[in-house]
């Protein structure tokens, strides 16, 4: 059986393609037949497409302005060239694709279907860097490979462990059963990793408890206890949290008001601001990759050691966070529309 994964992040995207035999599953992800990443980071203008396969690395420039097209030249490089592993497109058996945002609906991997489609449309306010891209590459594989089914697994759905004090915010009540709550992200890297320390330590998973730590350009912490996530930096939406690459993480929400009341700053605006323009780069007016603020630092730039030691020190104050969450504590009933759920 030959399965295609894409994961389709804010700055990046990582195609594989891996050959498994039916029936089995293995304990470890096997070495990857080919695989396709793409750095939207690496010039304004551009993506940077590095595809490896039968021992060759090819790169591949792409157009930043028709990201619609990346996913059918990734797909080109599977069937011609010297990295061409598959005869045709009709050998790959099933796709599956990380969705960030799959709300409290789905807490499992899901079959992509038109209804299923329309749920990460309607959560796209939620996960505005990422639901988009998702659909997009959705929408090219039906394109490409017509019937060949797909599958979604949800970022979201490891938080649902989370307890009501940590998932819910201290707004009037109603607003909670509307679904304003925290979700949590990075679920499926954060579940891998406590199951993978889980067996390095040669220790039960339920005996451990462990902080979890999500670094790119998107970044998150999560505390797990029993391999069950108690609590996450991220929230609502992916912004909350940690500073990040592009993302200002947590702030004062009543700068929001300011920027409103005092520069007339819409929606979009606010949204461009929080999401693409704060974080490492915008303090520190270079980048939001770390090698070029190291390269930066170097350099006797006051902006770009500025930006990491903002960034260093939220890290550490929400690792601080984390622990005392993982300190003995009673078994609290969770919360979904409708009622509470018993422990």
């Amino acid at each position: 059986m030959k399965i295609l994964v894409i994961n389709a992040g804010s700055s990046s995207q990582k195609t594989c393609l891996y050959s498994i035999e039916e029936n089995t599953l293995p304990k470890h992800p096997p070495k990857p037949l080919w695989t396709a990443d793409i750095d939207w980071t690496v010039a304004k203008n551009r993506g940077l497409l590095t595809v490896k396969a039968n021992d060759i690395k090819q790169e591949i420039n792409l157009d930043i302005a028709d990201k619609s097209q990346a996913i059918p030249t990734i797909l080109d490089t599977l069937l011609t060239g010297e990295t061409k592993v598959i005869e045709q497109l009709n050998d790959i058996d099933v796709v599956g694709h990380r969705v960030v945002h799959g709300g409290t609906t789905y807490t499992e991997a899901t079959k992509i279907t038109p209804e299923v489609k329309a749920k990460i449309a309607e959560l796209i306010p939620l996960a505005p860097n990422h639901n988009p891209a998702h659909l997009q590459g959705i929408e090219a594989i039906e394109k490409a490979l017509k019937n060949v089914p797909q599958v979604a697994v949800f970022d979201t759905a490891f938080h649902q462990t989370i307890p009501l004090e940590n998932a819910a915010y201290p707004l009037p009540f109603t607003w909670v059963e509307k679904g304003i709550r925290r979700y949590g992200f990075h679920g499926i890297s954060h579940q891998y990793c406590a199951k993978r320390t889980a067996e390095i330590l040669n220790q039960p998973l339920s005996s451990l408890k462990l902080i979890n730590c999500h670094l790119g350009n998107g970044c998150s912490l999560t505390a797990i206890k029993d391999g069950k996530s108690l609590d996450t930096t991220m929230g609502f939406t992916p912004l909350e949290g940690l500073m990040m690459g592009t993302r200002s993480g947590s702030i004062d929400p009543a700068i929001l008001l300011y920027l409103i009341r005092e520069y007339s700053l819409d929606p979009d605006e606010l949204n461009t601001l929080l999401n693409k323009e704060s974080g490492l780069k915008g303090v520190s007016g270079i980048s939001a990759d770390v090698r070029a603020i190291l390269q930066g630092i170097k350099e006797n730039n006051f902006r770009a050691k500025l930006a990491l030691d903002m960034y260093i020190h939220r890290l550490r104050s929400q690792i601080g966070s984390m622990l005392a969450v993982l300190a003995n504590r009673r078994e609290a009933p969770h919360y979904k529309r409708g009622g509470f759920i018993k422990p």
